[in-house]
């Protein structure tokens, strides 16, 4: 049985364990969940974990939310300005940094930046498209872009474990990405609406424009990114080419560039 036959047995039985570093980070992102906290809270929360802590104060100032050039520099302000949803969100990508934080292997620690570069991006393009197409999705759309390649950052995590994991291919196939996803994102308690925008990825053809809901704008996102996955083979539907779509997106990215750089320059860290 290959490395990754024994993974993907071991998460289809329920076994999933976060790396020992990533594992404050799980808890406070579990404990984010909790309906009945108030800001205060949330921001005592937030402190417990440095690196989250850093992340909301560093997207609290972003372009994206810091229109009017008031920078804060505590963290209930910078909750406050984010709202607890968006926390929520950076939370997440905190646990998935720390999942592959403690990785010794060069080109594990490689792969994991690529894929992190790749996910900002897409996290950052999803945010830009929902904004214009579906706003009252944007929040939503952020945190979809952050947790598409969970599985993924799940995978390099074993690495230490199982060094030759990627060795002999790093292109995952739908079918493992689908299994090792779903699972990871059921231990993370990730929204149902969120999963079912990340599965349509794992669908040919998925996605139309103009994108009409979660899934459309997460799947645009995908695939206008030229950052592409380092595990997956690149998209071969190409909406950009698309010669209705093509001039009203160029149109969007070239006015949304500052917003775009902010959000990732604050995210992919």
């Amino acid at each position: 049985m290959s490395a990754l036959d024994q993974i993907i047995a071991e998460v289809g039985r329920g076994e999933i364990a976060f790396p020992t570093h990533a594992d404050v980070a799980f808890r406070v992102r579990l404990a984010l969940d909790n309906p009945d906290l108030h800001l205060g809270q949330v921001a005592q929360l937030v402190l417990a974990e440095p690196l989250l802590a850093a992340r909301v104060v560093a997207l609290a100032n972003s372009v994206a939310f810091n229109r009017w050039g008031q920078h804060v520099a505590d963290v209930q302000s910078a909750v406050t300005r984010l709202g607890i949803r968006f926390v929520r969100t950076l939370a997440t990508a905190v646990v998935m940094r720390q999942m592959t934080g403690g990785l010794h292997a060069p080109d594990s620690r490689a792969l994991s930046e690529r894929l992190w570069e790749h996910t900002a991006h897409v996290a950052a393009l999803a945010h830009v498209l929902a904004r214009r197409f579906v706003r009252p999705l944007a929040d939503v759309a952020l945190f979809a872009g952050m947790v598409h390649e969970v599985g993924g950052f799940f995978l390099i995590s074993r690495t230490e474990l199982h060094p030759d994991l990627f060795a002999a291919d790093s292109i995952l196939s739908p079918e493992d990405d689908r299994l090792i996803g779903q699972a990871v994102l059921k231990a993370l308690a990730v929204p149902q609406e969120v999963v079912e925008a990340v599965e349509m990825l794992w669908e040919p053809g998925s996605g139309s424009f103009p994108p009409v809901d979660l899934s459309d704008v997460l799947s645009l996102a995908h695939r206008l990114t030229p950052i592409l996955s380092p595990l997956h083979s690149p998209d071969a539907e190409d909406v950009a080419g698309d010669v209705q779509a093509a001039p009203l997106l160029a149109e969007i990215l070239e006015k949304s560039g500052e917003e775009m750089e902010s959000l990732i320059s604050a995210l992919h860290y």
